[in-house]
This record gives structure tokens, C-alpha cells and sequence, in this order.
């Protein structure tokens, strides 16, 4: 992963909002969960969701998959554990 796209990632997460979103798709698992899912679990407005998700899709953070008149979302796990081994692969570096 390079500096660039972990800086989008990163970005991504640093709002509570989408940092609550992404957290309620961790939980939800590979399964996933519609928008209204998300909605009444976040008690986010429908517009201000669209927008987050959105958001996190442009990152890669979040996929979303149609599945008849429904949008499945699901947390992008890969992309996540990228984004953590980034930070820490540095971990005491400069100890020795």
C-alpha cells in the first residue's frame, strides 16, 4: 500500500460519522447490511448516510453490492487490516 492510499483511508475514518459506520460493518461481518440497516442501527439521516457511504466506498473501505431493489454494504475487511498493517509495520523502527 502506498502513502497516497492510506492518506485517503485514513481520511475516511477521521470522521466519527463514517468511523461509526465502518464499526457497524465490522460487526455486521461478511453478511453485510442494507442502507436501512445501517440507518436504524446509526440513527443516521438517509441523505447524511448516502454521503458517508459514498465517502467510504471512494476509499475502498466499504463495498456495496445490488441485490434486487436492496444495496448490500459490506466493510472492505482486506483494505482495513492493509490500512493497520501500514501504521504498524514502522512499530519501533528506531529502537535498535
Amino acid at each position: 500500500m502506498d502513502l497516497e492510499i492510506a492518506a485517503q483511508g485514513f481520511a475516511a475514518l477521521g470522521s466519527e460519522a463514517r468511523l461509526q459506520v465502518v464499526l457497524t460493518l465490522v460487526k455486521a461481518g461478511q453478511t453485510g447490511l442494507t442502507v436501512g440497516d445501517i440507518q436504524s442501527r446509526t440513527g443516521m439521516a438517509a441523505s447524511t448516510l448516502a454521503h458517508h457511504l459514498k465517502f467510504l466506498a471512494s476509499a475502498r473501505l466499504v463495498t456495496q453490492e445490488k441485490d434486487g431493489r436492496s444495496v448490500i454494504n459490506r466493510a472492505e475487511f482486506d483494505h482495513l487490516e492493509g490500512l493497520a498493517g501500514y501504521i504498524l509495520k514502522e512499530c519501533c523502527a528506531d529502537e535498535a
